[in-house]
């Protein structure tokens, strides 16, 4: 049996490599680069050790995985008020889960660095002129003048990125996640009464428990007052992820013998997309290197035999947690493909090791009149129901959700207790990539998983 062969920050280069940008100014390139490479991590191993611990118990059924975020961050999200909308409704969101699955929510942010998106096109028409594709602010700007390749935004994207995590930490330290603050509860936008029944009591529920504690103060915890919130974006530029990738002291308890690992610190989370997680090339023999806790997107075309490949690749360790499996399907193909992955995976020596994970949009994005992309909430929220129920029946454990989401006010995706329709679209479409859940349809899709949850202990209580 061959050995592994050994790994290196650059030995993903000696595999083929797809989604990688040719700069045309290869000197440029390596300038920026280079100051890449003198600049500090942006998050810590210790930070990073902490959310593989959490990460360990949502593998293990102790807790429940929530991440969102913008489909592909902008340099102009680097701004006070909308790094909170999203701090906030991400925090909204998982008191409504906690209170539906009765679980610790562990809390990621597709922010600080999600600046990326894949293409399936280099090139693309715009008002009849072919152009170079919009690849995210880290690469080339969205307005046709600013399309070519500009290695000078790699750095931009880490001045954002390292920006809007120091924000986010001083807004969470300066408590924006108080719970002692009222939180916008308002139910005004549902129209059908029995879902807006159920709301309520779910809103009931959080305020009479709020207000109990601050009556016997147990509301004086320090608890209240902070959460965590970790920060993850798709790994798809490795030159960047190569140049902040660092041979680090692993953080250990006291008497325990000190090592060293390498950690990709641009992120404490990041995941290998579904159009680059070929085993033998190099997005994948870059990852299987570093210590961060990796999410692998798993589609239609993912064969069944190449999960334990990817795992043994990945994971060869079987650490509990180390790997989440973000399954996106589209609703019409889930109950099809899913069954077989989780046999595959739980059947295996990898069993209750990975965390599972639903990202219902990607499967689900369709365009409408006018060329214009959109999913509807009724698609989205039928994968994650369909993936809730079929985990049961397999007996293994939906440890997560990953959702494109935005705290404003956006029409991007159809459907919802609003009741948006094609109309609608116009109102307030702001993405220059895929359509996003605004609040209330995100805290709608966290009210419909926190029920299924609860409906599911009260079956288990009958």
């Amino acid at each position: 049996m061959s050995s592994t062969p050994q790994w290196t920050p650059d030995s993903w280069r000696s595999k083929p490599v797809k989604q990688c940008p040719q700069y045309p100014d290869q000197k440029a390139l390596q300038k920026s680069l280079a100051e890449l490479k003198k600049l500090p991590p942006i998050v810590h191993p210790r930070e990073i050790v902490k959310l593989k611990e959490h990460l360990r118990d949502v593998a293990q059924g102790k807790a429940f995985l929530l991440q969102g975020g913008d489909c592909a961050e902008l340099f102009d999200y680097c701004q006070q008020d909308v790094i909170e909308s999203k701090i906030k409704l991400l925090l909204q969101m998982s008191l409504v889960l906690i209170w539906g699955a009765d679980k610790r929510v562990v809390r990621i942010g597709r922010m600080a660095g999600q600046y990326a998106k894949p293409r399936s096109s280099p090139m693309e028409m715009v008002d009849g002129r072919e152009v170079p594709s919009f690849r995210g602010d880290i690469l080339n700007g969205f307005s046709v003048d600013e399309r070519e390749l500009d290695p000078n935004r790699l750095v931009k994207a880490y001045h954002h990125s390292a920006a809007t995590l120091n924000y986010i930490r001083a807004a969470i330290s300066s408590g924006i996640a108080d719970l002692h603050r009222p939180l916008d509860w308002g139910l005004g936008h549902v129209r059908d009464p029995a879902l807006k029944a159920k709301y309520q009591e779910a809103v009931d529920f959080l305020t009479d428990m709020l207000r109990f504690m601050q009556t016997i103060g147990a509301d004086k915890s320090h608890n209240l007052d902070t959460v965590d919130l970790f920060t993850s974006h798709e790994g798809l530029l490795l030159e960047y992820e190569q140049s902040l990738t660092r041979l680090l002291d692993t953080p250990s308890a006291p008497g325990t013998p000190s090592k060293k690992e390498y950690y990709d610190t641009s992120a404490h989370f990041l995941w290998i997309g579904d159009r680059t997680r070929q085993l033998d090339h190099a997005h994948v023999e870059f990852f299987r290197g570093i210590a961060n806790p990796l999410g692998v997107k798993i589609g239609p075309t993912t064969p069944a035999s190449d999960l334990l490949d990817m795992l043994r690749t990945l994971n060869p360790d079987r650490e509990p947690g180390k790997i989440t499996l973000i399954t996106r399907y589209g609703a019409s193909k889930v109950a099809d493909l899913l069954p077989a992955h989780i046999r595959a995976v739980e059947d295996s020596e990898y069993k209750q090791t990975v965390v599972w994970q639903c990202d219902p949009m990607h499967g689900n994005t369709q365009s409408v009149s006018g060329g214009i992309k959109t999913r509807r909430f009724s698609n989205i929220f039928s994968e994650l129901q369909q993936t809730l129920r079929i985990h049961k029946e397999q007996g293994s454990y939906l440890g997560g959700v990953h959702l494109e989401l935005t705290g404003d006010a956006v029409t991007e995706c159809l459907g919802g207790s609003e009741g948006l329709d094609e109309d609608d679209l116009s109102t307030n479409y702001t993405s220059f990539c895929d359509p996003r859940l605004n609040e209330k349809q995100a805290l709608e899709l966290a009210f419909l998983v926190a029920d299924h949850y609860r409906c599911e202990r009260k079956e288990k209580r009958a």
